[in-house]
């Protein structure tokens, strides 16, 4: 090794002045120095004010944060379980048939009353001029068989005047057979008178006591007296062969009695009576054999205060032809407009506002009824369905405010809700197959219950929500609940509903008592 390298090795002797040793009297002590250096103190001190300076700002930092953020967790409840949701309408044919035209797509805004899509028209358009074709066959029915009742309706008319004018003949015949039975007994008075003076004149004239003139007078009025009384005999018989009474001599005394039901049960009668019972039959009134014929007057006077006209008018309104006509008809016209709802339903409309999603149909595919064609999302019609603990369950009621926090609008757009109802469950009893505690494996785990919060002041132009997307709600639990049912778990009626169906409904139901 050379002189040179050893010297280049070899460690550098540092100078005293840098050990620390006293250079001694006579020398001077090199600038920059400790010794030397009478700011290096102040440097320490402002290094200490400026760490204390940094500390206290990031301890105010931290209060600052810190303490709003612990009051407000205090007054709120939050939770990161939620999502929007909302009415999803399926879009189904009322009808069958093939599809004509598919108007929207999915992703497609429409509005209530939009047609979606068209099904072919030509079967239920014959359907309709069939069932109009039915509707005036019924309608030429129904004339005809109005008329047919008129004419009924007018032989009921002539019949029920004939029952009364035979039943009025019976009682004139009655009336003359006892006004002949008392020409009998005067005719028999006469004749004895006329006995009574033959016998006298007889008498007289054998001793010439009378004119022999006198005599053939009281005798041609015994012999006229004879006759009338043989004469007024025959026409009390001939009035009771009239009512259907067998002949009597002079001498019987029942010459002028008659049967106390003959008016009803006489033969002309009885024949006009069943005449009135069938044309009465034809407009719907039923009487029987049995019943007199002044039952039957009766029945018919007492009908729309015994005006005849008036009811026979309304007996054919109601007859059983007119009726069944009539019926006939309404049905062909129930036909016809099903026919025309068909016809009508072959344009498949949305019933609600919303955006088309899951269309699975094509022109040309045949449809049944029911059948899902694509389905129709509500853009108003939305809610946030928050699944909390049920640790945080003691301060919820509904109407307290709630902040929703959208993950796809970040922090930059926080919307209003309020509270509005509870599920009657967790989530946990609403599965398929919910768990079963009674097997001695339970492990207790914090159930969560699902909280409905409606939306307030929301507007779907200005920023829209998807369905199905997150939200953190915060509930504030010590601001007022404000709207129907504030404050409370349950609701106490549907929305919308009057409270006065409410309370009728609860007071007829079991067990209400009443």
């Amino acid at each position: 090794m050379t002189e040179q390298s050893r010297e280049a090795n070899a460690p550098a002797i540092e100078p005293a002045s840098n050990r620390g040793v006293d250079p001694g009297p006579g020398r001077e002590t090199p600038p920059g120095s400790a010794a030397a250096s009478p700011e290096k103190p102040k440097a320490g001190r402002r290094r200490k004010l400026v760490i204390g300076g940094v500390g206290a700002a990031i301890l105010a930092a931290v209060l600052a944060v810190g303490i709003p953020s612990i009051l407000n967790a205090l007054d709120t409840v939050s939770t990161d379980d939620a999502y929007v949701n909302g009415h999803v309408t399926f879009v189904a044919p009322r009808v069958r048939g093939q599809v004509a035209r598919v108007l929207v797509d999915d992703n497609n805004r429409v509005h209530r009353g939009d047609l979606l899509v068209e099904l072919d028209k030509e079967p239920y358009r014959t359907a309709v001029a069939i069932k109009q074709a039915t509707v005036d066959t019924a309608q030429a029915d129904l004339t005809l068989a109005t008329a047919t009742v008129r004419g009924v309706e007018a032989e009921a008319r002539s019949q029920y005047w004939k029952l009364r004018l035979a039943m009025e003949d019976v009682a004139n015949r009655i009336a003359e057979l006892h006004a002949r039975v008392a020409t009998v007994d005067k005719s028999k008075a006469a004749l004895k008178l006329a006995e009574l003076e033959f016998e006298r004149a007889r008498q007289l004239v054998a001793s010439d006591n009378i004119p022999r003139s006198e005599f053939d007078h009281r005798q041609a009025t015994l012999v006229t007296a004879r006759a009338d009384l043989v004469q007024t005999l025959a026409d009390v018989n001939q009035t009771r062969v009239s009512l259907g009474l067998k002949t009597l001599p002079l001498e019987s005394p029942d010459l002028g009695k008659v049967p106390p039901d003959l008016d009803q049960n006489f033969s002309a009668v009885r024949q006009a009576q069943a005449a009135l019972i069938k044309s009465a039959a034809q407009l719907g009134v039923l009487h029987t054999y049995n019943q007199t014929p002044s039952a039957m007057m009766e029945q018919f006077d007492k009908s729309n205060s015994g005006d005849i006209d008036r009811t026979l008018a309304q007996l054919a309104a109601d007859a059983p032809a007119v009726k069944q006509a009539e019926a006939r008809l309404e049905a062909a016209k129930r036909d016809l407009a099903q026919a025309e709802l068909d016809l009508r339903y072959c344009d498949i409309v949305a019933e609600i506002d919303g955006v088309i999603t899951r269309r699975n149909v094509n022109p040309g595919n045949n449809v049944q009824v029911g059948q899902a064609l694509m389905a129709i999302r509500s853009l108003d019609e939305i809610w946030v369905d928050a699944n909390f603990k049920e640790t945080q369950l003691g301060d919820l009621r509904i109407g307290q405010p709630v902040d929703l926090n959208v993950d796809m609008y970040g922090s930059r757009q926080t919307f209003k809700g309020r509270i509005a109802g509870f599920t009657m469950g967790t989530g946990s009893t609403l599965a398929l197959l919910p768990a079963q505690n009674a097997t001695g494996n339970f492990v207790k785990v914090v159930q969560r219950l699902p909280v409905r919060i409606d939306l307030v002041g929301y507007d779907p132009e200005k920023d829209p929500l998807f369905i199905g997307t997150s939200v953190e709600p915060v509930v504030y639990i010590h601001e007022p609940a404000t709207g129907p049912d504030a404050g409370k778990f349950l609701q106490a009626r549907p929305p919308g509903r009057p409270a006065a169906s409410v309370a009728g409904s609860v007071a007829g139901a079991p067990g209400s008592g009443k």
